[in-house]
């Protein structure tokens, strides 16, 4: 988990072939984002025009970050008329998608979040996870595998949700229980950490660069946003991240994410003593990425036809 540059020499188009995930690149625009202003203000929409405009709204909410939002500025974000935005917010009160919090702000309800819950229900379960982390562990010569997925009730965090260390503990890792509650649920620390920034929101981004970074720290922590974010866009570019002595004195790693439905969900990190692993080598990077793509899969699987 340590302060890295990705690793060079592999072109980009190959590492999204290998991991499912294409080069992205940050800084949007806010015009890039918004759909074309309605050409009849006032006028009902119908059919599949006023479905497309309650997502876009459903979507600014997400997009824009913060915990409030008023129709003026959801309109000016989207491209709708300020009549169209209230509207739907209206319905959308007695729909429970969405709640007035103070005069003219609104904000999503935890309806929201149990929509998500139950979209992510049976992707993917701790059987299938240790088959892929072991599998890593071994296709690594013994290295300590590690599933991380974003968080869901800690803001833009992340956790650890599995792994593959064999007869390791956290006491030889050199990990205290407070190192696990706060360097390595940082997404500013750490391969893992990084490859999960990298793929959220832009807001998201810049609310994790605001944050101070993790006393327990490792040495190789980058404590320059603009290095960090540097780092973000080499992650999207290679499709992994490579961590030099981060989140604990000792030791590297190199990750790669997970992605659902576009979405990053989580990252697979490999672990290695410096000693072991001074630079992480063209078949750990491989590996690593093979088993998040392999995760990816499995989180993006569709019914078959006999379950349909």
């Amino acid at each position: 988990m340590g302060n890295s540059t990705t690793a060079t020499g592999s072109s980009a188009s190959a590492d999204a072939t290998a991991t499912g995930v294409a080069p992205r690149t940050t800084g949007h625009s806010k015009k890039a984002r918004q759909a074309p202003k309605s050409t009849s203000s006032g006028s009902r929409a119908s059919g599949s025009g006023h479905a497309e405009r309650v997502f876009l709204v459903q979507t600014a909410f997400a997009e824009l970050g913060g915990s409030a939002h008023g129709p003026g500025e959801i309109a000016e974000f989207t491209g709708l008329d300020d009549s169209v935005v209230y509207r739907i917010l209206q319905s959308g009160i007695y729909q429970r998608i969405f709640e007035r919090v103070d005069r003219g702000l609104y904000r999503l309800r935890t309806s929201a979040a149990q929509l998500a819950f139950t979209a992510l229900d049976h992707r993917l379960d701790g059987a299938t996870s240790q088959t892929v982390l072991r599998e890593l562990r071994t296709a690594t010569d013994g290295g300590l595998a590690f599933l991380y997925m974003v968080a869901p009730f800690s803001g833009a965090q992340r956790q650890c949700v599995d792994m593959a260390v064999g007869d390791s503990d956290l006491a030889e890792l050199g990990m205290t229980p407070r190192d696990v509650l706060s360097v390595t649920r940082s997404l500013r620390t750490g391969a893992s950490g990084r490859t999960i920034l990298a793929y959220l929101p832009e807001v998201l981004q810049q609310r994790v660069l605001a944050e101070p970074v993790p006393e327990q720290a490792g040495p190789g922590v980058y404590r320059d946003n603009e290095a960090l974010a540097e780092s973000l866009a080499e992650v999207r570019d290679l499709g992994h991240a490579l961590g030099y002595e981060e989140c604990m004195a000792g030791w590297n790693s190199c990750a790669a994410p997970i992605m659902w439905d576009g979405s990053i969900m989580g990252a697979v990190l490999l672990l290695k003593l410096k000693s072991v692993m001074p630079v992480a080598p063209d078949g750990v990077i491989e590996a690593t990425k093979e088993a998040a793509a392999e995760l990816s899969r499995y989180g993006a699987a569709r019914p078959s036809a006999d379950q349909a």
